[in-house]
């Protein structure tokens, strides 16, 4: 199981606004039923690691057909072999570190 974080910048769009770009590409996630969290900064995706890189690209690709003239795409990937990696895992075994 892997896990990544993506986050997508579409420029050259004529306004400061991403959020309609953001909403295209995490729709995406949404239609391909994978387990996702949408944060303030990046959107994390947990699943197969071909799976994800496939579905990063076509979120990538979207703000391209949304209008965008330039897409600047950051990914970071997260994958383990010897136990299940989920997001309230990674979660949860910080907040066991702070006691909460």
């Amino acid at each position: 199981m892997a896990m990544i974080d993506i986050s997508v910048v579409p420029v050259g769009t004529g306004t400061p606004s991403v959020s309609s770009y953001v909403a295209g590409a995490v729709k995406i996630l949404r239609d391909a039923g994978v387990r996702y969290e949408l944060t303030a900064m990046n959107t994390i995706i947990e699943g197969d690691l071909d799976k994800l890189l496939a579905l990063a690209q076509r979120m990538h690709r979207s703000a391209f057909d949304a209008g965008a003239q330039r897409v600047v795409t950051t990914i970071r990937i997260d994958e383990r072999l010897d136990k299940p990696l989920t997001i309230e895992g990674k979660v949860k075994a910080v907040k066991d570190k702070l006691g909460k």
